[in-house]
């Protein structure tokens, strides 16, 4: 059971008070206080846990300082869906909108290398309206031989030239709870020029160490991407993982599920969970294209295999597109087969674009057979 306390009560006011004693009261229940502060208010829930089945829902609705109550249906108590729940499907980070109704868009590189790719990257972002980027500086690789990333050493020009280029957003794995300093210590030093949102990759979906620390932390989001062997319940919890220690703002990522059901593509792409994730949940949904395909095959038609699969996720109404764009793919240290060409930039945005539009007209359609 959640309760949603009014907008001008807060922890430290009697109304909070008087209902913590009221809680500390009922037999097998405990609380546990989320606070989301905004830039003109701070929104205060409390979360009952235990033995909440016989509790009336509309006697707690009464109590003063109390603005709703809902009661939890679903496995995911945080981040889920649940029966009259208002609450929002949507964070604002940097100033850009992270929602269950609109699109951002994440080319990159999958791996930084040197300064001169970090930077003809984000001036091809900037000179196509683009505020956000993907930039791998800690890469965990299967094999323990392969590049690793550049790590911190890496940080200050990816921030300088983020901010030199107007990137208000870059999305960067992490594997390590150090990682997290350092990005902090890095921003920090550079003058804070740009946003980072911190990513999970789907080795790490099932590390709950590092799920608790990244999740107790409020300073960045965080991009999850599902586990490549294990089932969407459970990727799903993963994320409730990073929300049940306080930080709500993550966007659920799908990248392929590892299966020699796949052939020829990388990974057998699972675009088609992206309502489904929508339907459980209040996250934005991310794609990855690039991981999910790993190539640049070309169908008959002259698109690219990952043009196609980026369309498909759209159309099922994704979030967000995390892929991969290089200046000279064969210099990439990482996954360079799969990265899309600078050149390509303008074509892959305007097919973003088309998908875009397709999916508003079907959901304008439904809205008018369900009317």
């Amino acid at each position: 059971m959640i309760i949603i306390l009014q907008p001008h009560v807060t922890t430290q006011s009697p109304e909070f008070e008087n209902l913590r004693t009221y809680i500390a009261n009922l037999p097998r229940v405990q609380m546990r206080v989320h606070e989301e502060r905004g830039s003109q208010q701070t929104l205060t829930e409390i979360y009952l846990i235990g033995d909440t089945a016989a509790l009336d829902k509309d006697d707690i609705a009464s109590l003063p300082g109390v603005e709703r109550v809902v009661r939890v249906s679903r496995e995911y108590r945080v981040l889920g869906r649940h029966h009259d729940d208002q609450r929002p499907s949507y964070f604002e980070y940097n100033g850009v909108r992270f929602g269950q109704d609109n699109l951002n868009v994440f080319a990159g590189l999958c791996a930084v290398d040197t300064p001169e790719h970090v930077e003809s990257m984000m001036r091809t972002l900037r000179d196509h309206g683009q505020v956000c980027t993907r930039m791998g500086a800690y890469k965990p690789r299967t094999n323990p031989y392969a590049f690793q990333g550049h790590g911190k050493t890496c940080l200050p020009y990816v921030f300088e030239l983020a901010g030199k280029y107007g990137i208000k957003v870059i999305a960067m794995e992490v594997t390590h709870d150090s990682h997290v300093h350092e990005i902090h210590e890095a921003l920090h030093a550079a003058g804070n020029p740009t946003g980072v949102m911190l990513q999970i990759g789907t080795r790490n979906t099932q590390n709950f160490e590092l799920l608790k620390i990244v999740g107790r932390q409020r300073e960045f989001p965080v991009l999850l991407k599902r586990g490549f062997g294990i089932t969407l319940e459970e990727s799903l919890n993963a994320a409730e993982y990073l929300a049940s220690e306080g930080n709500r703002n993550v966007v659920f990522g799908l990248r392929g599920m590892k299966t020699n059901m796949g052939d020829p593509h990388r990974n057998l792409v699972d675009f088609a969970h992206v309502p489904v994730v929508k339907r459980l949940t209040r996250m934005p949904v991310c794609i990855d294209p690039s991981h999910s395909v790993g190539s640049r095959e070309r169908s008959p038609d002259g698109l690219l295999d990952v043009f196609h699969v980026t369309a498909q996720g759209i159309i099922a109404g994704a979030n967000m597109v995390l892929v991969d764009f290089h200046p000279q793919p064969p210099k990439a240290l990482v996954d360079g087969p799969q990265a899309l060409l600078l050149p390509e930039l303008p074509h892959f945005l305007e097919d973003v674009a088309i998908a875009r539009e397709t999916y508003e007209k079907r959901v304008a359609a439904a809205a008018r057979y369900a009317g």
